[in-house]
């Protein structure tokens, strides 16, 4: 019997910074991981001025990212999809969304294939963002209402036909990962162990600018503290988009597996009898729910 998990995500290297540990860790285990991009990430801005594919970068945002992101795939050891959508940039205040991009076509059209992946993949488990996408990028937001709506027609024998036979996802998670409880944790071991140092006051900063938010439910606590450095080197072959020394995501593991060995999630739907907390993605889901 094989556990299998699908993450949608809006772009490449989301699938990095928002469950590549708990991939990582699943797949040691024995389940079936495939992961989702749902746009090239063509609109993309180079964020790593020591990029050595530069010239690519420049001439060809969209084909960089197809490498960057096969060689993350490998290293997680998970299965990758594109949904084939072109990014929708991130337009300013007043800006629209361009025409033709991921985010304005219409959820009837940009579902089937997600539809198609949902079937012939068969998950028990989605995992994605919430409403809000995590930030207002409106890929993002659109990630979570095409997950949620393909995850409903995947399940309705009278939708997509031609997109196989109906399959119904027993579970679905919303991504919580980066949170103030599990960054307060670290920056306060690091007061402990290393006050005063560049470390410790980077992540003051960094407090600092995540300021007062709002803390989102959690129910789910994966234990993949031992896959930290599988999800660094993973998010590392991202190269365009993560600087190799960005304070945002690359924070002592060993510290990190001190105080939080673990990634976080919200159980948004179920319809299988389970306990909360969780501490697996797939409880509550037995061996009559699992797709041989």
């Amino acid at each position: 019997m094989t556990r299998r998990l699908l993450a949608v995500h809006a772009h490449p290297d989301d699938e990095s910074s928002k469950g590549a540990a708990t991939y990582a860790y699943y797949r040691s285990i024995g389940a079936e991981v495939m992961v989702v991009s749902c746009t090239g990430g063509e609109r993309g801005d180079i964020q790593n001025e020591a990029l050595t594919s530069r010239a690519m970068a420049d001439r060809d945002m969209g084909g960089l990212r197809r490498i960057e992101m096969a060689r993350a795939a490998g290293i997680l050891g998970c299965q990758h999809r594109w949904l084939g959508f072109h990014d929708s940039g991130l337009p300013e205040e007043g800006e629209s969304v361009p025409a033709n991009s991921f985010a304005v076509i219409p959820l009837e059209f940009s579902a089937a294939p997600l539809v198609k992946i949902i079937r012939e993949f068969r998950p028990q488990v989605v995992h994605t963002y919430d409403e809000t996408g995590g930030y207002p990028h409106p890929d993002h937001i659109r990630a979570h209402e095409i997950a949620l709506y393909a995850i409903d027609a995947a399940a309705d024998p009278a939708r997509y036909p031609e997109a196989g036979e109906a399959w119904t996802v027993s579970k679905v998670y919303y991504d919580r990962i980066f949170n103030s409880a599990r960054l307060n944790a670290v920056y306060d071991r690091l007061v402990e162990t290393e006050p005063g140092s560049e470390r410790t006051e980077q992540m003051a900063e960094l407090k600092e600018w995540m300021g007062e938010r709002e803390e989102k439910t959690v129910t789910t606590r994966v234990p993949c503290g031992e896959f930290f450095e599988v999800r660094d080197d993973a998010l590392r072959s991202h190269a365009s988009q993560v600087p190799p020394d960005s304070r945002f995501f690359f924070w002592p593991n060993d510290l990190q597996r001190e105080v939080w060995p673990f990634e976080d999630y919200q159980l948004a739907r179920s319809l299988v009898d389970r306990e909360i907390p969780e501490d697996d993605l797939f409880a509550g889901i037995d061996d009559s729910e699992v797709a041989s």
